[in-house]
């Protein structure tokens, strides 16, 4: 299955997150999302949303501005 990317930069909270639990609701189990945003409230918003909704954070990295989470569909 391939990694899906979900380019959400230049967007402020709350939209990565509702745009992420919308992409992760529409995604069958096991999916990979990689989300990218620029938001820094992403690093606290995305990781809460994750914790309400079972789903797994693989991987967080930040460079240059740039938030990427690796998220797995549970």
């Amino acid at each position: 299955m391939a990694d899906t990317t979900l380019d959400l930069r230049g967007l402020k909270c709350p939209l990565p997150a509702l745009k992420t639990r919308k992409a992760l609701s529409r995604a069958p189990a096991g999916t990979v999302l990689i989300v990218e945003c620029t938001d820094p409230l992403a690093a606290i918003d995305i990781p809460n949303l994750l914790r309400e909704t079972g789903d797994i954070l693989e991987h967080t990295d930040q460079a240059e501005g740039l938030l990427t989470f690796r998220i797995r569909r549970a």
